[in-house]
């Protein structure tokens, strides 16, 4: 398997911020094939005693991923609204392409939120990784 890189959107639901964080190497290619709305460790972003939500995610196309779609392959489907379309006038539809609910190789971005909290707080163990960078 390759390696894939993966840019991670965590939320803290408290604090109402966001955090990016890069997600690489074996980390990253264990998270492949989860599905939307499964709760993983929070080790996979560098948050030791966290538990995180996935909710969702984008291909390097912009394509959102939906929960109610199963597999990890892009597909046009007919939508009348929700996630991915927004209808102009009462009863629109249009037929867009989404992306599965799982993870593969073509997903860039993953959206999640903290359901468990560690130790520490979410910018102590993050902070770190940013100031090597900066060195």
């Amino acid at each position: 398997m390759a390696d894939v890189t993966y840019k991670a959107i965590v939320n803290d639901v408290k604090t109402g911020k966001s955090y990016n964080v890069a997600i690489t190497g074996h980390y990253a290619n264990s998270l492949d094939g989860k599905n939307i709305g499964e709760i993983v460790d929070g080790i996979f972003v560098g948050l030791p005693g966290y538990k995180l939500k996935i909710t969702g995610g984008s291909d390097k196309t912009g394509t959102p991923m939906r929960a109610d779609m199963p597999g990890k392959k892009r597909r046009s489907v007919l939508l009348a609204d929700g996630l991915g379309f927004h209808e102009k006038y009462p009863g629109e539809r249009k037929r867009v392409a989404t992306r599965g609910s799982a993870i593969s190789s073509e997903i860039v971005q993953i959206n999640m939120i903290v359901t468990e909290y560690g130790p520490k707080s979410i910018a102590e163990c993050i902070a770190p990784a940013d100031a090597e960078k900066k060195e």
